[in-house]
């Protein structure tokens, strides 16, 4: 199932690069693919990330600001959640557009030319004799 996207306006745009600038944090795109398989505290997501938790606690403010995460209080914990499916899909389409970047990258270099090792040309080459001196 294809979404349509209506014709992009600047609002639009702006608002798509935020979102993927917030992906392309390593630390919140690790975040997001925890929270799309399940709801966690921000202590666990934090020893996932290895971050302390108030490093991860701003990590998840700016995701929810961008609404790609949700939030609930339980006494003291708060547990995160991704904000719907369209957010594991997001991920996977980067992992997706990664690796066909990298086939193509691969595809389109060509085989790296590859000159012989310097002893081994000098082991080509073949070896003069020294001619006698006149007279000798």
């Amino acid at each position: 199932m294809r979404a349509q996207v209506a014709s992009w306006d600047e609002e639009r745009a702006e608002r798509s690069v935020s979102v993927l600038k917030a992906v392309a944090d390593p630390s919140r795109y690790r975040l997001l693919w925890a929270l799309s398989e399940r709801e966690l505290p921000v202590s666990r997501l934090a020893e996932l990330i290895g971050a302390h938790v108030a490093a991860t606690s701003q990590h998840l403010a700016k995701l929810r600001a961008l609404g790609l995460v949700l939030s609930r209080r339980e006494g003291t914990r708060i547990y995160y959640r991704a904000a719907g499916p369209r957010v594991r899909a997001l991920l996977e389409s980067a992992v997706l557009a990664a690796d066909e970047a990298a086939l193509a990258d691969t595809a389109a270099s060509p085989e790296p030319v590859r000159r012989p090792e310097p002893a081994l040309q000098e082991a080509r080459t073949p070896a003069r004799t020294p001619r006698p001196a006149p007279g000798h």
